[in-house]
């Protein structure tokens, strides 16, 4: 490994302890980004696009229909605080992207700061984050598909081909359908990626801008009395689920091997981004809920399509047009987010912590193409099985660690690092980012106790695969037992 201005690793004790939180130099990382095979095609209008089209669609399209019976009216303040949380966080990942411009988003960030042990449980976070992210919106676009097939040709798919067996169905065909045609598009470039990405979030916009129009035509204030009819909690809770429809900024940052001026550009792609989402969440979810009572959200697919057949009238035309949108939107939201889930996982693999099968990179196409076969095939499957309430809430606590994490990293970096340069700097630090890590711990504790088990189990499965391959086949770890070598 090549390095910038130090060796490329600090703090290797010979000890235990030393091993795990031996830490990456912010040169080396920055020096791997700089060679890297990967190829930069992505300026930062496609950096932006790249970012809204991993975010904007999830939270709307999806996974509403969840998180209204937890909140009621009061899921527009649960936009807001998700909304503001993710800002805080955002604000980090513009430093530390604009510092540290690889593919590894907040594990390269962690790797840097907080030590390897940490970063492996940040990237072990992150395959959480992104992998059953994409099965969760795979699972809302398969919602949306038969919610059209039902609109357009009076049939939709029987429940045994189009549900988990945890929602009374045998597999989730077209969820794992959708995962395999984003996979196709990821392996034919970066750059091909990128236009049509750009083609379907124009799509969405233009969807949600025409659902808010047609649904603020039977909008109703009394559907917003009383605000919080659950309280506090329910709004907390309501926030905590719809964190999983933020995570999509922080793809930007997984794109700093491809894009053109990663310095420059990654930092503004990510705050755009995550300002324009946030506006579009509030606008159409209080479309929504003026539109129609929050208490006939309970059980909906297809939440919006369902608004509009509920609640506005005029036909099929609108639910139809609205349905069309949406799997367009999801399918845009399946194809970015996979492609930051790969990406993370070639940044471990050329750290040695996975094995180096996820770093190989095709030379006609500059893909990881064992990689992203790899994962898309595992992500399938996790969406023909799992339920999608679940995977929401899996996704959102795997997130928020990750966020945690990374402003951390901003506070650690600004003591260790006063000198190096940034592009970006989180303002009125360490006060912006300590209030980041503050907002993500509130979120934490106001998930379930069921999402906490089923993470605690996800890490321990991470902490095992750490312990028998990633602890010895860290590339620091061979260059710390060289060093001993040549010393002895």
């Amino acid at each position: 490994m090549k390095t910038v201005g130090g060796p490329p690793g600090v703090g290797q004790g010979s000890g235990v302890a030393g091993r795990l939180t031996r830490r990456q130099e912010v040169g080396a990382l920055v020096a791997d980004a700089a060679e890297s095979p990967l190829r930069r095609t992505m300026g930062l209008w496609q950096l932006t696009l790249l970012s809204i089209g991993a975010t904007l669609g999830t939270g709307i399209f999806v996974v509403l229909g969840e998180a209204v019976p937890e909140a009621g009216p009061a899921i527009v303040v649960s936009f807001l605080v998700a909304g503001t949380t993710a800002l805080f966080s955002a604000l980090s990942y513009a430093e530390l992207a604009g510092m540290i411009p690889g593919s590894g988003s907040s594990y390269s960030y962690t790797y840097a700061t907080l030590g390897e042990l940490v970063a492996w449980v940040c990237g072990w976070c992150l395959i959480l984050e992104y992998g059953v992210s994409v099965a969760a919106v795979a699972v809302g676009w398969g919602q949306y598909v038969n919610e059209l097939l039902d609109l357009t040709v009076g049939v939709t798919l029987p429940d045994s081909l189009s549900a988990p067996p945890g929602d009374g169905g045998l597999l989730n065909i077209p969820a794992a359908f959708i995962v395999v045609l984003s996979m196709v598009v990821l392996l034919r470039g970066a750059r091909e990626s990128a236009v049509v990405n750009t083609v379907m979030v124009a799509v969405k916009v233009v969807a949600l801008a025409m659902f808010c129009a047609v649904a603020f035509t039977a909008f109703r204030a009394g559907n917003f009395t009383p605000l919080f009819p659950l309280g506090a909690a329910g709004m907390s809770a309501g926030a905590a689920s719809l964190f999983f429809s933020y995570i999509g900024f922080d793809a930007a940052s997984t794109a700093g091997e491809e894009a053109k001026n990663p310095q420059r550009d990654l930092p503004r792609a990510i705050i755009l981004s995550l300002l324009v989402v946030t506006a579009l969440y509030v606008l159409v979810a209080v479309a929504a809920l003026g539109a129609m009572p929050w208490q006939r959200f309970e059980g909906t697919e297809a939440t919006l399509s369902q608004v509009l057949v509920q609640s506005v009238g005029g036909g099929s035309l609108w639910p139809i047009l609205l349905s069309i949108g949406a799997v367009v939107a999801t399918t845009s939201v399946v194809l970015t987010v996979q492609y930051g889930q790969i990406r993370i996982l070639f940044a471990m693999s050329r750290d040695g912590l996975v094995p180096p099968l996820f770093a190989k990179v095709h030379p006609r196409t500059g893909v990881p193409r064992a990689n992203t076969v790899i994962v898309s095939s595992f992500i399938a499957v996790l969406a023909a099985l799992v339920p999608l309430g679940a995977l929401a809430d899996a996704t959102s606590i795997g997130t928020l660690f990750a966020f945690m994490l990374v402003n951390l990293a901003v506070v650690l970096l600004r003591r260790r690092s006063p000198e190096a340069p940034r592009s970006f700097r989180v303002p009125f630090s360490p006060v912006t980012p300590l209030l980041g890590v503050g907002f993500c711990v509130y979120m934490l504790f106001s998930l379930g106790p069921d999402t906490w088990i089923a993470f605690g189990g996800w890490m321990a499965v991470g902490l095992l695969v750490y312990r028998t391959y990633g602890i010895r086949h860290s590339k620091l770890n061979q260059s710390q037992s060289q060093s001993q070598g040549s010393a002895s």
